[in-house]
């Protein structure tokens, strides 16, 4: 699964020809979550709190380059890196 940012230990990741809806993967530490980009809502799993408050306040800056990357995986093109949260 492709690496697309990294920060504060979180790690989110975008799998090649994934399912619908548009979404990525958060992991921190033990805890793994699917986002969706669109509402940012959990869609399996979850982060806690403080995580999953940074993940939220990260793709919300980046939902427009989340999307694209979404576009690339479909097509099985290479991801593009995404600035991590500062």
């Amino acid at each position: 699964m492709p690496e697309v940012s990294r920060f504060f230990g979180i790690v989110i990741s975008m799998y090649f020809d994934d399912h619908w809806p548009p979404h990525f993967h958060a992991r921190y530490g033990e805890s793994d979550a699917v986002i969706a980009i669109e509402s940012l809502g959990t869609l399996r799993g979850a982060l806690p709190g403080r995580a999953r408050d940074l993940v939220v306040e990260w793709a919300t800056e980046h939902r427009d380059e989340l999307m694209a990357n979404w576009a690339r995986a479909r097509d099985r093109k290479p991801l593009r890196k995404i600035a991590p949260l500062r």
